[in-house]
């Protein structure tokens, strides 16, 4: 185990103080020393907790975001491509209706995605 300078001290100026102030003064001087040491050892625990939740988070996070945004190009495929293929077998102008389809598939994507950022 890796001593502190700063707990050598401490320990030190408990030392002396107790030599000092005689032993009717021993019994406050041990409780500062140990809340300093649990202070200390806390701090220590602090700084094991932070280091290994950096390491064990995963550099990308998937946010609710992404996965709203994959669900609606989903539905948008999924409703989208059918769509096309009906209005291209049953319309011999189906090529307006299409863009317009997609025009609006693309809008409403676009919103959705607009709308988050703010």
């Amino acid at each position: 185990m890796v001593r502190s300078s700063s707990s050598d001290d401490e320990l030190r100026a408990a030392v002396a103080a107790r030599r000092e102030l005689g032993p009717e003064y021993e019994d406050s001087l041990v409780e500062g020393f140990l809340e300093k040491m649990d202070q200390e050892i806390d701090r220590r625990v602090d700084d094991r907790i932070a280091a290994r939740s950096r390491k064990d988070t995963p550099a990308v996070r998937p946010s609710v975001d992404a996965g709203q945004r994959l669900a609606l190009s989903i539905v948008s495929l999924v409703f989208g491509v059918p769509a096309t293929a009906g209005i291209a077998a049953s319309t011999d102008g189906g090529i307006v209706l299409i863009l317009i389809l997609w025009l609006g598939i693309v809008g409403v994507n676009a919103t959705f995605a607009l709308g988050r950022r703010r």
